[in-house]
């Protein structure tokens, strides 16, 4: 099967995590940036494109959702998986209704995790690719005016 790149930005406050799970991820050829807060994650936003985040609920500071929010009305197309743990559950229930594409329980299944991060994926290529002939339904219309 043809592996398409993109890429994904892991953010946690475990700074031993982030590099354990991004070397796995680089392991299965995903290209991984990571940050450690979430205003980390809206500043590398602002320079790089990214089409997957993976992002913790709970962190010092901006905390998950907050940083969810701030993610969906600057880069509504990113699609984001929240990882959160056991006691908060209900964080990622309102993540989803935020937006979030799905949620994990930490700690993560890596199978589990990595066959998520191929739906978000497919979602926002299949969200851009639709994007793209509404663009181009657009231009065909104006240049027939």
């Amino acid at each position: 099967m043809f592996k398409t790149t993109s890429k994904i930005m892991l953010v946690d406050d475990e700074k031993d995590f982030v590099e354990m799970l991004s070397l796995r991820l680089k392991e299965n050829e995903e290209n991984v940036i990571a940050a450690y807060n979430g205003q980390e994650c809206l500043d590398t936003l602002e320079k790089t494109q990214v089409d997957v985040i993976i992002l913790d609920v709970k962190m010092p500071g901006m905390d998950g959702i907050e940083t969810l929010k701030q993610i969906k009305k600057r880069h509504p197309l990113v699609e984001v998986i929240l990882l959160t743990g056991h006691g908060t559950i209900q964080s990622a229930v309102e993540g989803m209704k935020l937006g979030a594409f799905d949620f994990l329980l930490k700690p993560a299944d890596f199978k589990e995790l990595t066959e998520k991060l191929t739906k978000a994926k497919e979602r926002r290529k299949e969200q851009m690719e639709r994007i793209q002939k509404a663009e181009a339904a657009i231009l065909l219309r104006q240049s027939k005016i």
